[in-house]
């Protein structure tokens, strides 16, 4: 059973950290750039992959820094994403990190992380997340690709005026509900 609580960060407001500058710290450093553009990132390797150069060249709020991770890169920082090929190293990282009462993503080690990068759809505005509980990633991004696919390319022109019947609606917070309700159902309703 999947009991992950979802949740969207506004990771801008936060400070991540990514201890790992290979291919699997470029993979988890594309997909929170990718998804928060303004993030902030620190990002600690001996070696950084070329990729994450270049974009540290164009990302003014990604740092490199090249060396080992030290305990002190824990610092001011809000979360902690761990991509080491060095699973001894990774879970040492980890415990430190829960000391300090952070939130940890170790990269292949689902039974050590307090959360999961998720695959996600995103349609303008919208942006839908798939987890698998950390058991199967790739049935993740397959879905993703089926639901990208399935849903319709204008539902920014319905979020917008979605939005603006919203502002328009008087009354109390749940006759706003119930109205929108009523709009929406067409969305989820077969066809006649």
């Amino acid at each position: 059973m999947n009991n992950l609580f979802p949740i969207f960060l506004k990771l801008e407001n936060l400070h991540t950290l990514i201890v790992g500058g290979g291919y699997v710290g470029l993979e988890k450093i594309t997909a929170v750039l990718d998804n928060s553009p303004q993030a902030t990132v620190t990002l600690v390797a001996p070696e950084i992959r070329d990729e994450i150069q270049e974009l540290a060249q164009v990302r003014e709020r990604l740092t490199l820094i090249f060396r080992k991770f030290e305990e002190q890169d824990l610092d001011a920082k809000d979360l902690v994403i761990v991509a080491t090929n060095d699973k001894l190293e990774n879970q040492r990282i980890a415990s430190i990190a829960r000391v300090r009462h952070m939130l940890v993503n170790v990269a292949d080690t689902p039974a050590i992380c307090d959360f999961y990068l998720s695959s996600v759809v995103r349609k303008g505005n919208l942006k839908v997340a798939i987890s698998t509980n950390g058991m199967s990633p790739t049935l993740a991004k397959r879905l993703k690709e089926v639901l990208g696919e399935a849903l319709p390319d204008n539902l920014e022109t319905a979020m917008e005026q979605l939005r603006a019947v919203r502002e328009m609606l008087s009354g109390d917070f749940a006759q706003k509900v119930d109205e929108l309700n009523r709009i929406t159902s067409v969305l989820t309703a077969g066809p006649k």
